[in-house]
């Protein structure tokens, strides 16, 4: 059973052929594995013959399997804000501007409601 999941070009369409792009991202996580130490020399070597003869996409899970996973996002960036020291939370921003804006709110509807009960009644 293989490890990768089903959303995996290589389980989702394995009768797909291989293009150059794929190969050559292969090679590239190959090479990191390798020179990561994730893989030894042979079993590199192995993955490599594996990668240049296959065909199909199918025929691919074997290199993949085991290679450590590919980033998916990128680095986030870091925001000096200027406050505080590093690993120091800021403060709660109150709520007082939110609670009067609805206070508000509910009042000029209270006060549009009783202008339209005053205007009917005098009708």
């Amino acid at each position: 059973m293989s490890e990768l999941p089903i959303s995996s070009p290589y389980r989702s369409k394995p009768a797909e052929p291989v293009s150059d792009d794929e190969r050559d991202r292969l090679s590239r996580r190959l090479n990191a594995a390798f020179t990561d130490g994730a893989l030894n020399q042979e079993e590199y070597q192995s993955r490599l013959d594996r990668l240049f003869a296959a065909q199909k996409l199918g025929e691919l899970v074997p290199v993949v399997e085991g290679l450590p996973p590919l980033q998916t996002y990128d680095s986030p960036a870091i925001v000096d804000t200027g406050s505080g020291r590093p690993g120091e939370l800021t403060e709660a921003r109150s709520s007082n501007r939110i609670a009067l804006i609805v206070v508000g709110a509910v009042i000029g509807v209270v006060a549009l409601i009783a202008i339209l009960l005053v205007l009917i009644i005098a009708v």
